[in-house]
């Protein structure tokens, strides 16, 4: 019995002992966890205590970084505005202090752009050398003593006519908008801001956008198709991180409750950072599983919403993916300032919900119509495609932004920044289609003149000839081009050293009255096109731009400009060239080899709308329009590349002619041999400054009716274009 009793008593010892170290070790367990994570807090204090030693008392104090008073009336001095152009200066780099890849992206966009002026006296605006986008102090891209650098700007003055460029604001654990130092009077384009410290009107909001997203061009969206209605594997989706505790983790951490794995996927992951072991919580593991089964790019491609909620700060990468994608943006960021909302109708292409209402997003999003869900979805592709693609395309979405507030005579409407070609490839003549011109004060330089004649068009012939005689072939040109009834002024260019023969001769020699009028402009500025400085000038819709040894006939004019009334945004013409990838050298080539393709067409003779010549001349990047002036033969391949990147239509080429030159000059031409490695140096410099390939092949050709067909020359309308063909 005693011996019962002494194995009963040591099992139960057994038993107590066991559960004594169970609870024990679990106690243990739980006090590291909270010892690591106190460590863990200390530890990024004593990190952002060591790191900010250098920074001022004032960038780390600094709860209010700009006046919340300003507005353009009365932090702008709108006088170094009024009565010329505006122009951005761009401060030289400061060499103790290397910007960030992503802000060289900003500067050279800049530089590159048409608001930009290397003389800082007739600045309207001054940008920064000095990096400003990560004013994280952790970040190893903040600059220090900012306060002290921009003081030492010698046109700074409290800020006054500056815009800083911001992403990333404030740091661990609060993440506060404040930039760590006092930016004045400057106006603020910056990511992630909210609607309590946005001044509207004065500060610009910016998609937050990755270091590696493309300096120019940028990736098109992926919507291929146009089926309707919009139907998808998944109808709403989300992929990415939730944050365990901190500023911006609600939200997140409550989307598991919205997932069922088949329409609406809703999977996070604490997995990231160092620490995350150490402050992980009991859902942690089972989301990473979960997590791990599905793709995102997979889910961004077949899901019809994306929801987009907010991170550390109110904006995140996530927003320019779904719109890229074509998945919808559903924002859950309560009090963001969404991207160029100035100017951009968000409504049209995304959703936002307040995000306490996060359980009733399906239920809500259930309640849009097919037709809509449809709109929103092409809308999401045109924004992102005209306006936020590229750091270029949203530094130009930008500086148009304060072009049209300090000039707002000149601003366009929602409907032309909403819709393509977008406000970035719009020009402003169609403000001046009255017969009283009405140019704003400093921009008379421009010369626009009124459209008095839609239905007709100018012809421009340029001719580069030392000297032109009765048998000369632009006499014969002139003689056809004045036979049309569609013709409203002829201009010939004149390309020479030696003066022109007088209009009476230019007259007489062509065989034409006073009617069209006749006129001779000798080119004088060489740094330009003529052709196309002339082409913005002329008071029709429509330019037929001409060699003097082009040898078309009437009927082929009139046939080709009734063409282009029916495609007044592409290049109408005859001579046709084409470009292709050559995979042994890597490189594009270009090519004149008769083929069925062609995805240029020269501006030797063709038809254009005005409205190009002038963003030829306007809204070209500086360093593209600069190109022209060592290649001369050139500027025919870069004119498709705007228009093809402006109408992302190919050109269209009409009737089947192989020759449209004057034999005897052809003969002279053939001294100078064209040179293919200057045109293939000029295609490939095009596409590195479009950052992408526009130009567009076609096979389509337009013949008139009934041409060459076995009937009766009387029942054709063009009865003389198959004799020249």
């Amino acid at each position: 019995m005693n011996a019962k009793k002494r194995y009963a008593f040591i099992i139960l010892s057994v038993i107590f002992f066991g559960i004594c170290h169970f609870w024990g070790s679990k106690f243990r367990r739980r006090k590291l966890k909270l010892k690591n994570s106190s460590s863990y807090l200390k530890h990024s204090e004593n990190t952002f205590e060591r790191r900010t030693l250098a920074v001022t008392s004032s960038e780390i104090s600094l709860a209010s970084p700009y006046s919340s008073s300003c507005t353009l009336s009365t932090c702008f001095d709108m006088s170094k505005c009024a009565g010329k152009p505006f122009k951005v200066y761009v401060y030289p780099l400061d060499d103790n202090v290397q910007p960030s890849s992503s802000y060289m992206k900003i500067i050279n966009a800049v530089i590159d752009s048409r608001f930009y002026t290397s003389n800082p006296l007739e600045a309207c605006m001054f940008v920064l050398s000095l990096d400003t986008l990560d004013r994280d102090p952790l970040s190893q891209d903040f600059v220090r003593n900012m306060q002290a650098r921009v003081e030492n700007l010698k046109y700074w003055n409290n800020g006054l006519n500056h815009i800083v460029f911001n992403l990333y604001s404030g740091t661990w654990p609060d993440y506060t908008e404040t930039l760590g130092f006092d930016i004045g009077q400057a106006m603020l384009a910056k990511a992630s801001i909210s609607n309590e410290n946005y001044r509207p009107g004065f500060d610009i909001s910016l998609p937050l956008f990755h270091k590696h997203h493309p300096d120019k061009g940028g990736a098109p969206g992926f919507v291929k198709s146009n089926n309707f209605p919009v139907v998808n594997k998944y109808f709403v989706a989300f992929k990415g991180k939730r944050y365990v505790h901190g500023i911006g983790s609600d939200t997140r951490n409550s989307l598991h409750h919205l997932h069922n794995g088949q329409e609406v996927v809703m999977v996070t992951t604490c997995k990231h950072g160092k620490n995350w072991r150490e402050m992980m919580d009991e859902r942690c593991e089972e989301d990473n599983l979960e997590y791990d089964r599905w793709d995102y790019e997979n889910l961004l491609a077949n899901s019809t919403f994306c929801l987009v909620p907010r991170g550390r700060r109110l904006g995140s990468f996530r927003f320019l993916e779904t719109l890229q994608a074509g998945c919808l943006p559903v924002i859950l960021s309560n009090g963001w300032q969404l991207p160029f909302d100035e100017v951009l109708d968000w409504d049209a292409a995304s959703i936002s919900v307040d995000e306490r209402q996060l359980l009733q997003v399906p239920e809500i999003l259930h309640g849009l119509s097919r037709p809509r869900i449809f709109a929103m979805r092409q809308q999401t592709q045109v924004l992102w495609d005209r306006y936020l693609s590229s750091v270029q395309k949203i530094v130009e979405t930008t500086l148009e932004i304060m072009f049209e507030r300090v000039h707002p005579t000149l601003a366009r409407d929602s409907r032309i920044w909403n819709t393509n070609p977008g406000a970035l490839w719009t020009d402003i003549s169609h403000r001046f289609s009255k017969s009283q011109v009405l140019v704003p004060m400093g921009y008379s330089v421009l010369d626009i003149r009124p459209v008095t004649c839609s239905h007709k068009f100018t012809a421009i012939i340029s001719t580069s000839s030392n000297m032109v005689s009765s048998t000369s072939p632009i006499f014969r040109l002139i003689k056809n081009i004045a036979s049309s009834a569609n013709v409203s002024d002829i201009v010939v260019l004149w390309n020479s050293q030696v003066k022109p023969p007088p209009i009476k001769d230019w007259a007489f020699l062509g065989g034409i009255s006073s009617s069209p009028p006749i006129s001779v402009v000798e080119s004088k500025n060489t740094n330009i096109s003529t052709r196309f400085l002339q082409s913005s000038l002329v008071s029709t819709n429509a330019v037929l731009s001409l060699d003097d040894d082009v040898t078309l006939t009437t009927d082929e004019i009139n046939f080709a400009f009734e063409v282009w009334g029916s495609f007044e945004e592409r290049i109408v013409g005859f001579p046709a060239r084409n470009h292709y990838w050559d995979d042994s050298k890597k490189i594009w080539a270009y090519t004149s080899k008769w083929s069925n393709d062609y995805s240029i067409v020269l501006t030797n003779a063709a038809f254009f709308h005005k409205k190009y010549a002038k963003l030829y001349l306007e809204n070209l990047p500086r360093s593209l329009a600069s190109t022209t002036e060592s290649y001369k033969g050139c500027e025919h391949i870069l004119f498709n590349f705007l228009v093809s990147h402006v109408t992302k239509r190919p050109p269209i080429k009409v009737t089947q002619r192989k020759k449209y030159k004057d034999a005897i000059a052809q003969r002279d031409a053939l001294v100078e041999v064209e040179n293919f490695s200057q045109k293939q140096t000029c295609i490939n410099i095009f596409f590195s400054g479009f950052g992408y390939m526009p130009l567009i092949k076609s096979q389509l050709r337009l013949d008139p009716v009934l041409f060459k067909d076995p009937v009766s020359n009387l029942r054709k309308k063009f009865r003389k274009i198959e004799l020249v063909q």
